[in-house]
């Protein structure tokens, strides 16, 4: 037992400080420190510390959230009114239904885009570049592939359908498969287009409810 440790979380909690202010100090997990001080009563003034730390903690996450909550709206009832002049741009309708149909969508507002076809992704690049004016460097591409279509320029290949530079590349993903054979010997695997920009979701979030909108399209009961 790390007696040194222990009579210093001890002493530490004794003058009323959190599990968190004693395990950020002592690098001690905090099961082991409910074990050593179980048996320490603090003080009310102790007591009323640190119900005062926490409540501030979760009104900052809350205030965060909201700020959040507000921003997201904010940009997708600006996006919502400028598909009625964008929709006469034929690469602005293309690349929305495209995304629409093979982007990410998630909850965590990363745009994302992923597809084995060299001409979806081209078309993909184009709209992101001219269209929703993402910056070249903000570019990250991650390339997914079975273990039987390795191939050392497989990044290469890519590189210059995307005209992003390998090193914005993550690491290559390899799947191990039970086949024995190619049975697409053109197949190249899968490009994974990543740009980590919350307002550009949110932004095609938008364009998607006011081409919904224009269209007078209608969800199904």
């Amino acid at each position: 037992m790390k007696l040194k440790e222990r009579l210093e979380a001890i002493n530490l909690r004794e003058q009323g400080k959190s599990y968190n202010e004693i395990k950020k100090k002592l690098k001690v997990s905090k099961g082991t420190l409910g074990c050593w001080l179980r048996d320490i009563e603090l003080t009310p003034s102790q007591i009323l510390r640190l119900k005062g730390r926490q409540m501030s903690g979760l009104s900052g996450g809350k205030i965060n959230r909201e700020k959040r909550i507000k921003r997201t709206k904010e940009v997708i009832e600006e996006a919502k009114k400028e598909p009625k002049d964008l929709m006469k741009t034929p690469l602005f309708l293309s690349g929305l239904m495209l995304y629409w149909a093979e982007g990410d969508k998630g909850a965590r507002e990363v745009v994302k885009f992923s597809n084995s076809d060299p001409v979806m992704i081209k078309l993909i690049m184009e709209w992101f570049r001219k269209t929703c004016g993402v910056p070249e460097d903000k570019f990250r591409l991650c390339i997914h592939m079975h273990s039987l279509h390795c191939r050392k320029d497989i990044e290469e290949y890519w590189s210059d359908i995307t005209g992003v530079p390998m090193s914005q590349f993550y690491k290559t993903q390899i799947k191990k498969t039970s086949l024995g054979y190619r049975r697409n010997k053109l197949y190249n695997g899968t490009c994974a287009v990543t740009v980590c920009n919350k307002d550009l979701f949110r932004r095609i979030t938008g364009w998607k409810i006011g081409f919904i909108e224009i269209m007078k399209i209608k969800a199904p009961l």
